[in-house]
């Protein structure tokens, strides 16, 4: 007696197609599940309690509080001191943006140009984005003492006189800035030597063919235009991380002298845990993060428009 054994084709075996896309889809959401609730976790919920908290009166350690509306960012508008911590962080972030963006392209450019000592100038550039900012900032802080500094002592022996960099109103924020930009360098320099590193050899031979010989015919005409992309980045990410200037105000001038370097993180941070109030910190917090996204993306939007990708 024979029996025929029933053949089971894979068409057979395979699940309906409406069940096979459910499986597909509540697997996408499994894979996707933890990384939402850590954006939410670390991000939007604190996003939410700061937009909570800036429509109240809370302070620090009180035990109730009450719904005060758009007064804080009416109180906010009318303060003179964010006023002004808004002009310091607008001018620190006018000298380092371009500083930062222009020194770094031109440290890329002559280091990618070096065969033997290209690993060596890297390193050296790089130490300061691999240092500590408290650290950077107390050794700035020895540089830069109006009498023992090396800097001063090096202007005097040049014939000018010793100058008190972090105490001079005028000189302060441009000191904080040429400090942003020294530490920024390094970073930046990484991210245009990639790009540099990706351009075609073949574009330069086509312009040597083309009679633009010339250095600077060659980076207007090649270098320039296919640096596009990298710049922008450059740009937006110098930006954003000139915008966030509070460390070597926290350690070097404290916003002295008279304010003069009080920019608006530190605002916010001497309005929250030095004053207490939590709730106006929160109102200039949303404030800051407003500023830094609105300028990152007309930044984005106008830089797109003229990059050759």
């Amino acid at each position: 007696m024979t029996t025929v054994a029933a053949q089971v084709t894979p068409l057979d075996a395979a699940p309906p197609a409406g069940r096979q896309r459910w499986v597909e889809r509540f697997a996408g959401l499994g894979f996707a599940a933890p990384a939402f609730i850590l954006l939410v976790l670390t991000n939007l919920a604190p996003l939410a309690a700061l937009a909570f908290l800036s429509f109240t009166n809370y302070e620090l350690g009180a035990l109730d509080f009450s719904f005060v509306g758009f007064k804080n960012f009416g109180a906010a508008l009318q303060d003179p001191v964010i006023r002004r911590s808004v002009t310091n962080t607008l001018l620190y972030v006018a000298i380092v943006v371009p500083g930062g963006v222009l020194i770094s392209l031109l440290v890329a450019i002559l280091i990618h140009q070096r065969k033997r000592t290209r690993s060596l100038y890297e390193v050296i550039y790089f130490l300061p984005v691999t240092s500590t900012l408290i650290a950077m900032a107390t050794m700035w802080q020895f540089l830069l003492h109006p009498t023992l500094g090396l800097i001063n002592q090096a202007l005097k022996g040049l014939g000018f006189a010793e100058t008190a960099f972090l105490s001079e109103p005028r000189l302060v924020i441009p000191t904080l800035a040429a400090i942003g930009i020294w530490q920024l360098v390094g970073f930046n320099m990484v991210l245009f030597l990639a790009g540099l590193s990706a351009i075609p050899r073949d574009l330069y031979e086509a312009v040597d063919i083309d009679g633009a010989s010339h250095p600077i015919d060659r980076f207007l005409k090649v270098t320039w235009p296919m640096l596009g992309p990298t710049t922008m980045f450059v740009t937006v990410t110098t930006f954003i991380t000139a915008f966030k200037i509070f460390d070597t105000v926290a350690v070097m001038t404290r916003g002295g002298p008279g304010g003069a370097s009080e920019v608006l993180l530190y605002a916010i941070y001497l309005e929250g845990f030095q004053y207490f109030h939590m709730s106006y910190a929160a109102t200039l917090t949303l404030v800051f993060l407003a500023f830094t996204l609105v300028f990152s993306v007309l930044q984005t939007f106008i830089l797109d428009r003229r990059v050759h990708y």
